[in-house]
């Protein structure tokens, strides 16, 4: 009940302590160091939007299409979604060795639609718009799946429980450095929307793929690295530098279907193991 003075007609004021704790942010909207390189995910997936934008799209649109700039301007937007997939590695590694807020998984899915599904999907999109034999209504909708693809497996991520050290479907990142290089590959158009379908389908699948931890964490950023820097030759039209990038995008590919092979034979290896071990148990 609030307390009048019939002299002042004023209202009575809490106590200095009462506000400051009032006022006090709740820790549910602190961030942590996890969530600061979150963030650093979700900005450099929106630059990359804006480098595809600026660099690609408009001096098309304008007639004043250079390959040098539309060159460079590629190659800026994919080592701003490699940057975005260094920020989403190491968060997950701060978050486990200190601490995330209770934003933290908010925060990540939110900032990987932004650097994995929007980024690349509109990477996609404007390729159908500039590339001479593209057709750009089939070009949106294979940038629309993707970009569905990237929303459906973040929510299951969010609400199916896996076994420690495994992801079901083809990680996000993952997913779009690979839909990346296909459009980088130059491939008949058919071929790379058929190809880009495919990552799509790969990423909602049931397919397993091993988590970047340990050794697997640094030969993840150690290709991302290596990556960037064939980028990088690409862009400032180093000696080989297109073979170098259509090597690197090739190999991409060929990750992208070898490594469930790799898990898949694992699993089955331990199932006849458990079962050469209960045929074991059973004996006399």
């Amino acid at each position: 009940m609030t307390v009048i003075d019939p002299n002042t007609q004023t209202g009575w004021v809490p106590e200095a302590d009462d506000v400051d704790d009032e006022e006090e942010m709740p820790l549910s909207l602190r961030l942590s160091i996890a969530d600061t390189l979150t963030l650093g995910n979700a900005t450099c997936g929106f630059m990359a939007v804006y480098f595809t934008t600026t660099g690609i799209l408009i001096p098309h649109l304008a007639g004043n299409d250079s390959g040098g700039m539309a060159r460079h301007s590629a190659a800026t937007a994919v080592i701003l979604m490699l940057c975005a997939a260094v920020f989403d590695l190491f968060d997950g590694l701060v978050a486990r060795k200190l601490r995330s807020s209770p934003m933290g998984a908010e925060l990540d899915n939110l900032s990987d639609l932004i650097s994995f599904g929007l980024a690349p999907a509109y990477f996609v999109l404007v390729y159908g718009m500039v590339a001479d034999d593209a057709h750009q209504r089939m070009a949106a909708l294979g940038a629309i799946v993707v970009l569905l693809a990237v929303v459906l497996r973040l929510a299951r991520f969010s609400c199916v429980t896996m076994k420690d050290g495994m992801f079901q479907g083809m990680p996000s990142p993952f997913g779009a450095l690979t839909v990346v290089s296909i459009v980088l590959l130059e491939l008949p158009f058919v071929a790379t929307l058929l190809a880009i379908l495919g990552t799509a389908w790969l990423m909602v699948s049931r397919v397993e793929y091993p988590k970047p931890r340990g050794r697997l964490a640094g030969a993840m950023l150690s290709w991302i690295v290596l990556s960037m820097g064939l980028l990088a030759a690409w862009a400032f039209d180093a000696p080989s530098g297109q073979l170098l990038l259509q090597t690197g995008c090739a190999l991409q590919l060929v990750m992208g279907a070898v490594i469930p092979l790799f898990a898949t034979a694992r699993r089955v290896n331990n199932f006849r193991d458990n079962r050469r071990e209960a045929r074991a148990a059973q004996l006399p």
